[in-house]
C-alpha cells in the first residue's frame, strides 16, 4: 500500500491518512517503551504480533456488538480503522492488583480485587498520564455523565470478554487499558473502543506458573519480549503453534 500522509506519530504506532475519507492507516511500530519513554527498545516483529492480536481481539468484540473503530488488518503492520475524536482519557479495568495500584494501596501484586475496578488517567505524557477521578472529567468537560455511563459500561464488557477469552487458554487477565472515542454520525455520537488491544496494554500472567506475557517482561527485564506476545498468540490460534520465534531486543541508547 503506497504510504499516505502521516498524521500522528506515537510511541507504538504511526497515523497515516486513510484511502477513503473518515478512516485512517493504523501502522504498529517495533519500538517498545516503558516509564514513560525513559527505557527504550527495538523488539523485531513485535509489531507485526500487536497488529495481528489486536486485529483478534477488535474483531471478537465487534462479534458480540461492543462498537470498535476497527475495520479491518490491511497487511502484516497496519490496520485499516475508523478516523474517531479521542476522549483524553485512559480507561483501566483491574481484577488483580499490580504495577501502580500495588504500589499506591500497598497491596502485594497478585491480590485479587474484590470486583473489577475501573480507573481513569488524564492522557498527558509530560505529566505521566496522571490518576483523576469522575469529578476532574466532569469539571474539565472532558466527558459528559452519559459518556462516562457508556464508557463504564464498555470497559466491563470489554472485561467480561478478554477475561474469559484468555482463561480459555490459561491465561490471567490481571488489568488492561483501552481508549475510546466518539464517532459522530450526522447529529448524534456514539462511542467506541479505540487505540489497540494487545499485550502493549494488559497484563497477562500464566495461570499455571504466573509468568509476565505482557509488557513487564521489557518493564522488569524478565525475557524476550516477542517470545511473550508470541506465546500470547500461539495459545490464541492467531499464530501457527509451529512458527519461529521472532528475534532479540536491539536497546534504543
Amino acid at each position: 500500500m503506497a504510504r499516505r500522509k502521516k498524521i500522528y506519530e506515537g510511541k507504538a504506532k504511526i497515523l497515516y491518512e486513510g484511502p477513503e475519507p473518515g478512516t485512517i492507516v493504523q501502522y504498529f511500530k517495533d519500538d517498545a517503551t516503558a516509564y514513560n519513554a525513559q527505557k527504550k527498545a527495538v523488539i523485531e516483529g513485535k509489531g507485526v504480533l500487536n497488529n495481528r492480536l489486536s486485529e483478534f481481539f477488535m474483531t471478537g468484540l465487534g462479534q458480540i456488538g461492543v462498537p470498535t473503530h476497527f475495520i479491518r488488518r490491511l497487511n502484516m503492520r497496519e490496520q485499516l480503522v475508523r478516523s474517531v475524536e479521542i476522549i483524553p482519557l485512559e480507561v483501566i479495568v483491574r481484577n488483580y492488583a499490580a504495577g501502580t495500584m500495588s504500589q499506591r494501596l500497598g497491596l502485594e501484586e497478585g491480590t485479587q480485587l474484590p470486583r473489577p475496578i475501573v480507573e481513569y488517567c488524564y492522557k498527558d505524557d509530560s505529566l505521566g498520564d496522571p490518576l483523576v477521578t469522575e469529578e476532574h472529567i466532569a469539571a474539565f468537560g472532558w466527558a459528559s455523565q452519559q459518556d462516562m455511563d457508556d464508557i463504564l459500561s464498555l470497559a466491563l464488557r470489554v472485561n467480561d470478554f478478554m477475561s474469559g477469552l484468555l482463561l480459555g487458554v490459561g491465561i490471567r487477565l490481571i488489568d488492561f487499558k483501552i481508549e475510546v472515542g466518539r464517532v459522530f454520525e450526522g447529529d448524534f455520537q456514539r462511542l467506541v473502543i479505540a487505540d489497540e488491544i494487545s499485550p502493549d496494554s494488559c497484563r497477562l500472567w500464566d495461570i499455571e506458573t504466573g509468568a509476565k506475557l505482557d509488557k513487564d517482561v521489557f518493564r522488569r527485564d524478565l525475557g524476550n519480549l516477542a517470545d511473550a506476545y508470541t506465546e500470547v498468540a500461539t495459545r490464541l490460534g492467531v499464530m501457527p503453534k509451529n512458527a519461529t520465534p521472532i528475534t532479540k531486543p536491539t536497546l534504543i541508547n
